[in-house]
């Protein structure tokens, strides 16, 4: 007898169990909330309370083995305070469709300042409004808009160089670089090249000492700036000088009268494989020149190139 109740106790919660199970995986779920809506499988309802997805890196989101579309996490290490994320079956992007924020670079202090080890690789201005991604070269050299591209177009340039910025990006109001940072200006371009000796030798120490194609004597990154030939993108919308050089644009500009009107020059800064140079823009045409080992100097350059940009903290 007491064999026989031990036996129907677990059949009737073996089958409790099984009619729990039937239930569940076919009704409606509701939290905090006693009808589900109709068209939702899960409800959850609270005035005290909120809905926590999985947090997580990127590198720990990238290794997530077959993602499904939808699926969602909180990103910790993407833009400054990080974000939501959703796999949408080719890419992860943010709650509004567009590319995600990128982790924040590391950084590293010279002298007084602080700043990025890498190149900006942003998608939206600091206020959270799309900066558009522009690939075709004759639409480029026609923008009067901020806009990014890869070199050559190629998202694997972009993994190790960053994004390239034509300047109308650099300068709209809505801030480009994340908060806590900005767009050098030449005064901190020249207060960086002070600390690491002056121009006669600060290239050395702000070049990493690969992928150039070659390399002034004395390139030693000592600085920790680990400057990377990443190249630019020309006025015509054409790529030039990866391997070679890098120039990072400077918030820098004044008017002046000359040639008969008044030009807006801007000023951006390069690096390049055996000497830097200051370039400012007056809308016109590069003003030959020799390369001197480790001079400065600065000449006109339009508008619309495509440099990178290197932050520091505000």
């Amino acid at each position: 007898m007491k064999q026989f109740f031990q036996i129907n106790s677990y059949s009737i919660i073996s089958i409790t169990l099984l009619l729990f199970l039937a239930i569940t995986t076919k009704a409606q779920v509701g939290i905090g909330i006693a009808n589900p809506a109709a068209s939702a499988q899960l409800d959850v309802s609270s005035t005290s309370k909120g809905f926590l997805p999985p947090r997580m890196t990127q590198t720990e989101r990238n290794a997530i083995t077959s993602p499904v579309p939808g699926l969602m996490i909180w990103c910790k290490d993407c833009g400054v305070l990080g974000e939501i994320q959703v796999y949408n079956g080719g890419i992860w992007t943010n709650m509004m469709g567009g590319y995600p924020a990128a982790p924040l670079p590391p950084t590293v202090t010279i002298g007084t300042q602080e700043w990025m080890t890498k190149n900006l690789d942003v998608v939206t201005y600091r206020n959270g409004d799309t900066i558009p991604e522009v690939t075709d070269g004759a639409i480029w050299a026609s923008l009067t808009t901020g806009a990014w591209c890869y070199y050559n177009n190629d998202p694997a340039n972009g993994v190790v160089f960053g994004k390239l910025y034509n300047r109308y990006a650099v300068v709209d109001p809505r801030g480009l670089a994340p908060s806590g940072w900005r767009v050098p200006y030449n005064s901190d371009w020249e207060t960086l090249s002070g600390s690491l000796g002056g121009q006669a030798v600060a290239a050395g120490k702000m070049r990493a000492t690969i992928l150039w194609n070659s390399l002034y004597t004395g390139s030693t990154n000592e600085s920790g700036f680990t400057g990377l030939p990443g190249g630019r993108r020309e006025e015509d919308g054409t790529f030039s000088n990866i391997g070679k050089g890098c120039t990072w644009w400077s918030q820098t500009s004044y008017e002046q009268y000359a040639l008969g009107q008044w030009v807006l020059w801007n000023y951006a800064y390069t690096l390049s494989q055996d000497f830097i140079i200051g370039l400012i823009n007056a809308g016109y045409g590069i003003i030959n020149r020799s390369a001197f080992p480790q001079t400065s100097e600065f000449f006109p350059d339009p508008v619309q190139y495509g440099y990178s940009v290197r932050c520091i903290r505000e």
